[in-house]
């Protein structure tokens, strides 16, 4: 049995190890640089050795998207919990988000490396699913009438104000949000607040 724990750890580690070095290339030369040679080279290990734990690039970055999206729900669901009025919910949880991207730049650009994630990919990775729930119910809560397909919309158009701020901050050189940046992600989410039920 010590046996078989040892060596699951040891795979644990390994896996991580990957994943860290794949952080560091992403973080340093961009998604496409990344290699299995090259994540290979920056552990110390074989080809086989990482092909052992993830079959090639694309499942390497759906572990990034899925513990990604987990690190982000967990965020929203703790700021949420900390604010009883959906106003102030929905403002904090903004903030947060763009904290997030920028203190986990290298899981936020391989999460969205290839657009926002479409509503069958939310449905395929319950990650984003849990994610996106947080959001939802809040707008909700926001909201006059219950009307489902106009929650969704709203969520849509909130996630996308969130994304697209983020990733033009990110364009910037210093690549971490400075006053200005956070007084228009204040305005456009107050904004979107006061236009929820138009």
């Amino acid at each position: 049995m010590l046996v078989k724990n040892d060596r699951q750890k040891q795979k644990e580690l390994t896996k991580n190890a990957i994943l860290e070095a794949t952080a560091q290339i992403v973080q340093q030369e961009g998604w496409q640089a990344v290699s299995i040679r090259k994540i290979a080279e920056a552990i110390g290990y074989s080809l086989p050795v990482v092909y052992n734990h993830f079959e090639n690039k694309d499942a390497i970055q759906e572990e990034f998207v899925k513990l990604g999206f987990n690190m982000l729900a967990m965020a929203m669901q703790s700021t949420k919990e900390k604010y009883l009025q959906p106003e102030q919910q929905l403002i904090q949880m903004s903030l947060r988000y763009f904290e997030f991207a920028f203190s986990n730049s290298a899981y936020y650009k391989m999460m969205f490396g290839l657009g926002i994630p479409s509503c069958q990919k939310a449905r395929e990775i319950a990650e984003i699913g849990n994610f996106s729930i947080t959001l939802i119910s809040t707008i909700g809560n926001l909201m006059e009438v219950e009307d489902e397909q106009r929650k969704l919309l709203k969520f849509h158009t909130l996630w996308s104000i969130l994304h697209g701020l983020t990733s033009i901050s990110m364009v910037n050189i210093t690549a971490a949000p400075d006053e200005m940046q956070q007084h228009i992600l204040l305005d456009a989410i107050q904004g979107f607040i006061i236009n929820i039920n138009r």
